[in-house]
C-alpha cells in the first residue's frame, strides 16, 4: 500500500470520529449553557386533604398512577378508553410531531459530519467542422464531492441541542394528548352510567306512579275518591312519563359521544354497557389517591409543563445559534472526478482530477440582520420563561381547584344520605296514614317526590365524586409513563 492511500485510510476514520469528541464549539461555543426552570410554587398547599389512607399521587414519580385506570375493575371502560386513544386525532397529531421533531434532530446530528454526494455523467457529442467528417466525442464521468462545516463557536452543537430539547417537547406533548383523551372518555362514559342510574329511578317512579292511578281509578269509581285526586295522580304520571323520556334522550346522546370518540360500531359499543346480571349500581368507583405535600414535585409530574420546561431548553439553544451565525464560518471542501473520453469510439483518455481545500466566509454587513435575529432569540427566550410560569400557575389552580371540588363533596355525600334516610321514613309514615284515612293523597305524592329527588341528589352526588376524582388525575398529571 503506498503512502498516500495509507494516510487516506488513516484521515477518514478521525473525520468522523473526531466530531464526537467536541460537545460544543471547536474553538468556543456562544451562548449561555441552559439552567432548568423551575417552578415558582409555594411550599404547601392551600386545601387540606380528608383522607390519611388515600395512596399519594406518583410517590415523587410517575409510575404509581400508569394503571389507575384498570383500578376502576370495570373492563367496558378499559376497552373504550384503548379504542378511544387508537382513534383519537389530537393522539396521532402528537405522534406526527414527534417523528418531525425526530427528522429534525438527525438533521442536526448530520451538520456534526461531512457530507459526501456522488454523480455518475454520460455525455456524447457530434461535432462537424465546415462539412468535414463528423467526430463523436463519449466522457463517462464518475465524481466524489465532500462538504464539512467546522462548527467553530458552537453553532450546531446549539442547534443539536435545541432539536433534542424540541423532541423532548413534542414526546411530554403526546402524553398530555394521552391523558386528555382518557379523561374526555372516562367522563363521557361516567356521564352514561349516571344517566343510566337516574334513568332507572324515573323508570321505578313511573311505575309507582302506574299502580297509584290503577288503585285511585278503582277507587274513585267506587266513589272512594274524588275527582280532583284522580286528576292529580294522573297528572304526576304524565310528568314521570316525560322526565324517562327526556332521561332516555340524554342517554342516548352520550352513546353518540362514545361512538364519534372511539371509532367503535353502535351495536358493539351498546352491548359492552349492557349492565351485568344483578348490577344495580352502575356507576364505577374511583380509586382514591393523595396529592404529594409539595406542590413542585406534583407540578412537574404533569407533562404539559415538563413540555413547556422543554420549550424554554429548545429558545435557549436557539440563541446560541443567533450568536454563531454572527461569527465566520469554516468549510471544507473536497471532490474526486475521475473521467474517461472517447473519441470516435476509438482513443480513450483517462483525466483524473481533484480539489480539496478550506472555505472561511466572513459576515461582513447584512443591514443589522444577524443581530435582529438574536434578538428575536432572546425575546423568544424570556417568552417561553414567563409561558413556563404561567402554565405552572394554571397547573397549582387546576389541582388546589380540584381538590376543593373534591373536600366538597366528600363532606356533602354522608349528609345527603342522611337526608334520603329521613324522606324515606317521612314516606313510610305518609304510607301509613293514608291507608288508615288519615291523611289526603295530595301529602302521600308529596312525600314520594321528595323521596324520588332525594334519591337524584345522592346520585347527582355520587356522579360527582367519581368525575371529582378524574379531575384531580388529570390535574396531577395522569398517567404518563
Amino acid at each position: 500500500m503506498n503512502l498516500k492511500r495509507s494516510k487516506l485510510f488513516f484521515i477518514l476514520p478521525v473525520i468522523f470520529i473526531l466530531p464526537s469528541c467536541f460537545k460544543g464549539g471547536f474553538l468556543t461555543t456562544l451562548g449561555d449553557d441552559y439552567q432548568k426552570s423551575q417552578p415558582q410554587t409555594e411550599t404547601h398547599w392551600n386545601f387540606s386533604q380528608t383522607s390519611e389512607d388515600r395512596l399519594i399521587a406518583h410517590q415523587g414519580s410517575v409510575t404509581n398512577l400508569s394503571h389507575w385506570w384498570e383500578n376502576f375493575n370495570d373492563s367496558t371502560l378499559n376497552l373504550l378508553l384503548i379504542a378511544a386513544q387508537q382513534q383519537s386525532y389530537s393522539i396521532a397529531k402528537a405522534k406526527s410531531n414527534i417523528e418531525q421533531a425526530r427528522a429534525n434532530l438527525v438533521g442536526a446530528n448530520a451538520k456534526q459530519f461531512p457530507t459526501i454526494d456522488s454523480n455518475l455523467v454520460y455525455n456524447r457529442a457530434m461535432f462537424n467542422y465546415g462539412g468535414l467528417s463528423s467526430i463523436s466525442r463519449a466522457i463517462e464521468q464518475f465524481d466524489i464531492q465532500s462538504n464539512w462545516e467546522i462548527d467553530l463557536f458552537g453553532g450546531i452543537s446549539r442547534q443539536k441541542e435545541a432539536n433534542e430539547s424540541q423532541l423532548e417537547s413534542n414526546i411530554l406533548t403526546w402524553h398530555d394528548a394521552r391523558v386528555a383523551v382518557a379523561v374526555e372518555l372516562a367522563n363521557a362514559y361516567i356521564d352514561y352510567r349516571s344517566c343510566e342510574n337516574k334513568k332507572t329511578l324515573v323508570i321505578q317512579d313511573l311505575n309507582t306512579h302506574q299502580l297509584s292511578e290503577k288503585l285511585t281509578t278503582i277507587s274513585n269509581q267506587a266513589g272512594f275518591n274524588s275527582s280532583s285526586d284522580l286528576a292529580l295522580i294522573r297528572a304526576n304520571l304524565a310528568q314521570a312519563s316525560n322526565t324517562l323520556f327526556q332521561q332516555t334522550a340524554q342517554c342516548e346522546k352520550v352513546i353518540k359521544s362514545l361512538v364519534a370518540m372511539t371509532g367503535l360500531k353502535e351495536t358493539e359499543i351498546r352491548q359492552h354497557l349492557k349492565p351485568e346480571k344483578n348490577q344495580t349500581n352502575l356507576l364505577p368507583k374511583p380509586p382514591p389517591f393523595k396529592i404529594d405535600s409539595l406542590p413542585a414535585n406534583v407540578v412537574l409530574q404533569r407533562p404539559d409543563v415538563a413540555a413547556v420546561e422543554r420549550e424554554v431548553a429548545y429558545a435557549s439553544a436557539n440563541i446560541g445559534v443567533a450568536e454563531a451565525n454572527r461569527f465566520p464560518k469554516l468549510t471544507i471542501t473536497g471532490n474526486i472526478a475521475p473521467a474517461f473520453q472517447s473519441i470516435n469510439a476509438a482513443s480513450i483518455l483517462f483525466t483524473p482530477t481533484w480539489a480539496i481545500g478550506p472555505t472561511l466566509s466572513l459576515p461582513l454587513f447584512d443591514a443589522g440582520k444577524r443581530f435582529a435575529n438574536l434578538k428575536v432569540a432572546k425575546v423568544q427566550y424570556e417568552t417561553a420563561v414567563v409561558n413556563f410560569h404561567c402554565v405552572v400557575r394554571t397547573a397549582v389552580k387546576e389541582i388546589e381547584e380540584a381538590q376543593i371540588r373534591l373536600t366538597s363533596v366528600s363532606q356533602q355525600l354522608p349528609k345527603m344520605r342522611a337526608n334520603l334516610e329521613h324522606h324515606q321514613k317521612i314516606l313510610s309514615n305518609a304510607q301509613e296514614l293514608y291507608n288508615a284515612g288519615l291523611s289526603n293523597l295530595i301529602d302521600l305524592e308529596s312525600s314520594k317526590h321528595n323521596v324520588l329527588s332525594a334519591e337524584m341528589t345522592l346520585q347527582e352526588i355520587e356522579y360527582e365524586e367519581v368525575r371529582a376524582w378524574i379531575a384531580l388525575y388529570r390535574a396531577a398529571g395522569g398517567s404518563w409513563t
